[in-house]
């Protein structure tokens, strides 16, 4: 399985062929989309979720399937069979992919913040996208997509976050208000020369692609 960096949180991944898309959102690259057979979205942030980029994929691709949260499926409304929901617990099959769903709602940003629905997605039992939320799914994860910054997190929490998952591959998501500065301050910590975490920590550029499994 190859997966590619289309900015932010949002990444695709391509087996036998096929393509499938996890959160394009508002800072995400539209080209993610090309060629999509399905589409996964975690939560309804715009940094996951573009309503227009998916209206679009779906009116050029009849044939693309999206799954996601009720809340993100009602802002789809009218696209029929393309869209359903699924949620915690829940395990089909996607364009070829062997989908999981873990988890249940967003982090707590503050108290004052009402919380959303999120869930996170295991595929072929190897990667794990858990959008916005440090959710551990309880099974094995070979390479784990991490949200490295985000106003609901602190470096402490992933490098927790890290050792309970217990992943061979730590791959950084969730970077696109960081700079190179503080890209290279995540990395002191999660990386080599940190504290220690049972992982090999990178960080893709927007573009590039590595091989998963």
């Amino acid at each position: 399985m190859e997966l590619t960096k289309f900015g932010h949180a949002c990444v695709r991944l391509e087996k036998d062929g096929r393509r499938l898309v996890i959160d394009p959102g508002g800072l995400s690259d539209p080209r993610a989309l090309e060629g999509a057979d399905a589409v996964l979205v975690t939560h309804e942030h715009f940094d996951h979720f573009s309503e227009e980029l998916l209206r679009r994929a779906a009116a050029a691709h009849p044939g693309l399937r999206i799954r996601t949260t009720p809340s993100v499926a009602k802002q789809l409304d009218g696209l029929g069979p393309q869209v359903a929901t699924t949620g915690d617990g829940d395990a089909f099959s996607l364009a070829g992919f062997d989908i999981r769903v873990h988890g249940a709602w967003h982090a707590v940003i503050h108290p004052d913040v009402p919380r959303i629905p999120n869930i996170g997605f295991l595929v072929d039992e190897t990667l794990f996208h858990p959008g916005d939320a440090l959710t551990v799914p309880g099974t094995p994860v070979d390479t784990l997509l991490l949200p490295v910054h985000a106003p609901w997190s602190t470096v402490g929490d992933l490098i927790d976050y890290v050792r309970e998952v217990a992943p061979r591959n730590a791959c950084a998501v969730h970077d696109g208000a960081l700079n190179d500065i503080g890209s290279a301050m995540v990395e002191g910590f999660l990386g080599a020369q940190g504290p220690g975490v049972p992982a090999r920590y990178h960080r893709p550029a927007p573009g590039a692609s590595i091989r998963i499994g």
